[in-house]
């Protein structure tokens, strides 16, 4: 389930970049949806490949090239698809990062979200215990100052 919430934000995002940026088209939801899969399983396959074949480049940039890696992927996947437009390599770059950003804010909202079930089934948790014991809960210890 977490992945398919993944992926619809995912293609959300790809939505926002084409309406922030001109230079990325995206002709529909469900083009958005084939695109984010494209550029997934591209960054899945290709990315590492190419991660470890340009490692010399990479070093001396001190990691800038990387961005470049990632444009070429998100051009790669426009490359293919019908309903998924980039003007250029340029354009490629800017809306990589701009995607990116989004993913990023989608990764730390899922991890957000997976921390607060954890500490509710962590709350749920301590609830029942008290519940089989016949104890009183307390949800708030202060420290004493004793």
């Amino acid at each position: 389930m977490k992945l398919i919430v993944k992926w619809l934000l995912s293609a959300a995002a790809l939505l926002a970049v084409a309406y922030l940026y001109s230079g990325v088209e995206v002709r529909s939801f469900g083009a958005a949806l084939i695109a984010a899969l494209v550029i997934g399983l591209f960054n899945m396959i290709l990315r590492p490949v190419l991660v470890l074949l340009t490692l010399p480049v990479t070093v001396v940039t001190l990691g800038l090239f990387l961005f470049v890696i990632n444009a070429l992927m998100f051009w790669a996947a426009a490359g293919v698809l019908d309903g998924f437009h980039v003007r250029g390599f340029g354009a490629a770059l800017l809306g990589s990062l701009i995607y990116s950003v989004f993913g990023l804010v989608i990764d730390s909202a899922s991890l957000s979200i997976a921390n607060d079930s954890s500490a509710a089934g962590m709350l749920v948790g301590h609830l029942r215990e008290a519940a089989a014991t016949n104890s009183a809960i307390d949800l708030v210890t202060a420290p004493s100052t004793s």
